[in-house]
Order: structure tokens, then sequence, then C-alpha cells
């Protein structure tokens, strides 16, 4: 690919000729803005960018992603949401065999997908206020999107499944307890101080679906912040009348081992967010295609090339958000919520609003 050029603001980027589409992965608080600025150079005709491609979850807020996709439609440019997960090349190929048996045996009934690690690379994301929650925005969009994606026909749009209940549970396990509100302090510089203003590092949420058949369809996902293992851990089931497949990425074709004798230099890589040098390690040969990093950014790429607009777009990344809000509000008020799309507009997560108690919210669930 060459040495790449690199630009000092995003303005300089999008009015270089060369350049068609942008990928942004700017925190969540400025994705709106970012949006702004590149759909304000494209109608000013300062750029020749024909697509934006966003990293998940779309925005921090539903307001700010209604608003993003409100720009990017009106100016007449393309959109592609990002989210690996249902391009990873066990889970289409999973589902291209399951939804045959279906034809015959009946639909899917119940998708589970989790994602587990010990936590995120950069400072912001473990900053409510920043990111505009915890797990459950981090993560949970990943595990929602590829039931989502499970649960749907290869005949049927997504749009076909409608959530009817959303059930939430939220809670800080690990990162509140003493030795590791200092731990991340000093990861980060003193800039996260989880004694003062956490973020959840577990989550998981029971959403129901009329399919369109009028069958009831159910996907339960969880996500950790808080798991020690060798790497991040991603696991998808599907079932349903006479049949299942099963995914888990901590289960390879490669693995290796050493010995007690054995002191590995720090930094040797089996698979990101590894915690050990040592023993049997899982091995992942090339993460960016088996988690699907490879497939997403192709089908992008072709998608923007041929002025197409991508499977995976704008419209997903907004229902996703609004589910995930209405976990964290189901979470926060303690019970089941019927899901009535458009409600969440103005609504921002206990953590993110800065005054989320774990202790007091786990009471007030089981009061």
């Amino acid at each position: 690919m060459g040495t790449p050029k690199v630009y000092s603001e995003i303005r300089e980027a999008v009015n270089d000729e060369r350049v068609d589409a942008v990928w942004v992965s700017s925190p969540n608080n400025v994705r709106l803005t970012t949006i702004r600025t590149i759909v304000e150079e494209i109608r000013e005709d300062r750029s020749n960018v024909n697509g934006i491609a966003c990293e998940k979850p779309l925005a921090a807020s539903v307001t700010d992603a209604k608003e993003m996709l409100r720009l990017v439609e009106n100016a007449g440019i393309l959109h592609g949401y990002l989210e690996n997960q249902v391009f990873a090349p066990s889970l289409t190929r999973g589902k291209e065999i399951i939804w045959n048996y279906a034809r015959d045996a009946g639909r899917p009934y119940l998708a589970r997908a989790a994602e587990e690690h010990g936590g995120p690379h950069s400072a912001w994301f473990w900053i409510p206020q920043m990111s505009g929650g915890g797990v459950v925005l981090d993560m949970m969009c990943h595990s929602f999107e590829a039931s989502r994606f499970m649960l749907t026909s290869p005949d049927e749009t997504r749009e076909k499944l409608k959530v009817q209940s959303v059930s939430g549970e939220i809670a800080s396990l690990k990162w509140t307890r003493p030795e590791y509100v200092e731990e991340l302090k000093n990861r980060t510089g003193g800039r996260v101080d989880y004694s003062n203003s956490p973020a959840e590092d577990y989550g998981k949420a029971t959403v129901t679906f009329e399919a369109a058949d009028g069958n009831t369809v159910i996907a339960e996902t969880s996500v950790l912040w808080c798991y020690t293992g060798p790497g991040v851990r991603l696991i998808l089931d599907l079932i349903g009348p006479e049949y299942y497949m099963s995914v888990n990425s901590l289960q390879p074709d490669l693995h290796v081992f050493s010995s007690k004798n054995i002191k590995p230099k720090s930094g040797v890589y089996f698979v990101e967010k590894q915690t050990a040098e040592q023993g049997l390690m899982p091995t992942v040969a090339d993460e960016s295609f088996t988690y699907g990093f490879q497939a997403e950014n192709r089908h992008m790429v072709q998608s923007f090339l041929q002025n197409k607009m991508p499977l995976e777009n704008w419209h997903d990344g907004l229902a996703v958000l609004e589910v995930i809000m209405a976990i964290y509000k189901s979470a926060e008020m303690g019970k089941r919520l019927k899901f009535q799309p458009g409600s969440f507009d103005g609504y921002v997560p206990q953590p993110a609003r800065g005054n989320w108690n774990p202790k007091m919210n786990f009471l007030n669930t089981v009061s």
C-alpha cells in the first residue's frame, strides 16, 4: 500500500481529491461533529467523498445517530455501519448451512451471543461521559446485531424481525473494586477514576422479536469487560427445532504450549487481549480474517466503488442503538420494557449521566 499520508485535520483529509471514502472511528461523543464537518465539505463541492463507513456504535446517543443519518441521506452519501461480526466467515457460513435446514424444519427461535475480554485499550472507552456508556454500548452492539443476523432468513431484511420487548441488567463486578480502581488510574494516567464515575463492566439482555411468520424468536446476549482468559472470547449459538450451530473464537485449530521451564518474553502475541504467555494458548492465525474485518471492509469498499448502499448501513446502526438504549433503561428501571421505537431519543444511560451507583442499582433491581 505504500506510505500513508497523514492529515492533521478532517477537512484537509476529505478535501484531498484522491479520497473517495472515509472510515470514521473517532470517540463516540464526537461522531456527530465529525459527520457534520465531512458533509459540509461534500455539499460545498470541496470533497469527492461519496461514502462514509462508521465504526460501532453509530453514536453515543439515539439523537446523535438520527441526526447523522439525516445529514448523510440529505446529502445523498452512501453509508456503511462497521459491524465486523456479521461478516465473520464462521458466522456467515454457519448461517448459510442452518437456514438450509430451516427451510424444511422451521426457522430458528433462539440466538445467543457473548463477547468477553478484560477491557478496552484506549482510555476514552472507560469514561462514560465520552463513550456514552460502558461494556453494553461498546460490545453488546456486536452481540445484538450478530443475533439479529442469525435469526433473520437470507431472504428477509432484518427489519422483518420486530422487537417486542427488552430486558436488561448491568453491573460493575471488577473495576470498582479498590485495587482495580487504582490499576485503571495508573493505566490511564489518572484519566479514569471508577471510585467516582464508573461504567458497567457486565451486561446481559434478553430481546424478544416477532418474526415475519408470526412466531416469537429470542436473542440472549451477554458482555464482559471483566473476563480473564487467553484473549477475546466470542460465543455465538443458533438453535432451532431440529438443529443448532455454535461458534467459539477460543477454540481455533491452532494451539501452542510452553512449559513452566520456559519464560516467554512479555509481548509474545497469540490473540488480542491475551492475559498470559505461558501454558496452553489458543492462537488465532489471522484475527482480521477470523473476526470478519477483512470481509467487512472489502464489502464497504466494493459497495462504495459500485455506488451501492452497503448491506450493513446506518439504518442498522440506528436500530441497534435504540435497542441498546432500551437495555440500559430496562436495567435502570429494574423491569422488562415493551419496546417502542422512537422513545429513546433523549435517553442517556445512568453511567453516562455520571450518577450511577452500581451497588444501589443492583439493590433497586432485586427489591
